[in-house]
């Protein structure tokens, strides 16, 4: 039996600090040792992209890894995380680079309310990058609304 850490990576942006993400992730994570990396995307707006005016972008996102972090901390999940490309399948590709995940974890808004459901951004990462993915859907607002 190897010792070697479960190597999961995760892409997420606005979802990164939803309660099923971070429930998806301690059990996958839970009884073996894993090594979690994080990608979160600086996703900014056409017009900021344009003129070359990614600071907000990037600060946004730093905040919502960071706070994600910690609470997959809280959870004894030990991750680590870096700001990807806005577009979510070369942040994931940038981070295979360096990450031999052996799996993928994708997050996204509920139907509706997520562009990456629409651009089928699970779906082409398995297909891309030969990985397992597990799709998990995190409804901030749902979330909001019951710890209220």
């Amino acid at each position: 039996m190897s010792s070697r850490p479960k190597r999961i990576l995760v892409i997420a942006n606005e979802t990164v600090a939803g309660r099923a993400l971070r429930r998806e992730l301690l059990t996958r994570a839970d009884g073996c040792a894993a090594e979690v990396l994080v990608v979160c995307p600086a996703l900014n707006s056409r017009l900021r992209h344009w003129l070359s005016d990614e600071d907000r972008a990037r600060m946004d996102a730093e905040r919502r890894l960071e706070a994600s972090l910690g609470a997959l901390a809280d959870l004894g999940v030990e991750a680590r995380g870096l700001i990807g490309d806005a577009d979510p399948l070369v942040a994931v590709e940038d981070a295979l680079r360096g990450f031999a995940a052996e799996e993928l974890v994708v997050s996204t808004h509920p139907p509706g309310r997520s562009n990456w459901l629409e651009r089928d951004v699970a779906r082409r990462c398995a297909e891309r990058f030969l990985l397992p993915v597990t799709h998990v859907v995190v409804d901030l607002e749902r979330e909001r609304r019951a710890a209220a």
